[in-house]
């Protein structure tokens, strides 16, 4: 299957990066001026404000190494982290313990979840193969529940000179926006919306309460999507 060829592929890639992805990460973020923790908070804040309550069983697909999970972590009664990179989940259960780790996809229950996030996993994958990984994740929510997924933004200049420096990027191909909306429609997923988020540097800050209100613009560093399964 095309998704068991990206998920070896992904495994292997991030094995070799697992122990400095956080050294990687924070040098291909430093023009913001921010540490990686700040991007996993951010993101956390992206799910309070869609409504992502803190009694739903929550699955990070692709989580890596746990940069979310540990800010997610004490947050929500029920975390679940799947990623094909054994050595990055060993990271992760360092990070986060209480979170329940999955190295097979075939070990994480089906019609559970009802919000799967996928935060910087699809321009790792080829796009000929997304639409199937995209509907794995699916088959693991239950009816109503939400995918939301963090990607970069293209139309973006800093990001992808961003992406181009970054090491474990190397394969990265980059989602426009309308074809990640169509992915989340043709993946079955109803009232597929998007959003763009991260627009002011740390030199900026005092701005950032401008940003809720400039989702519609595309300038963003990063893209946020978000469907619902019926």
């Amino acid at each position: 299957m095309k998704a068991e060829h990206a998920e070896r592929a992904a495994s292997a890639q991030f094995d070799a990066h697992a122990t400095n992805y956080d050294a990687l990460h924070q040098a291909s973020v430093s023009a913001s001026g921010e540490p990686t923790r700040y991007f996993a908070e951010y993101k956390l804040g992206c799910l309070e404000r869609l409504g992502v309550g803190p009694g739903e069983p929550l699955l990070d697909f692709g989580c890596g190494i746990g940069n979310l999970l540990e800010v997610l972590e004490g947050r929500f009664t029920e975390i679940h982290g799947y990623d094909p990179s054994q050595r990055s989940l060993e990271v992760a259960a360092k990070r986060a313990p209480s979170v329940k780790l999955h190295h097979d996809l075939a070990n994480v229950p089906n019609d559970y979840f009802q919000v799967a996030v996928l935060s910087g996993v699809l321009h790792h994958i080829p796009p000929a193969e997304r639409l199937e990984v995209m509907q794995s994740v699916v088959k693991k929510l239950r009816p109503g529940g939400r995918v939301i997924v963090f990607e970069h933004n293209p139309w973006n200049p800093l990001t992808r000179r961003a992406v181009a420096a970054c090491e474990f990027d190397d394969d990265a191909i980059l989602l426009w926006p309308w074809s990640l909306k169509s992915l989340l429609a043709e993946a079955g997923l109803a009232r597929p919306a998007l959003e763009y988020i991260v627009f002011f540097p740390r030199v900026l800050a005092k701005l950032r309460w401008l940003e809720p209100r400039l989702s519609w613009l595309m300038l963003g560093a990063q893209q946020l999507a978000y469907a619902s399964k019926a």
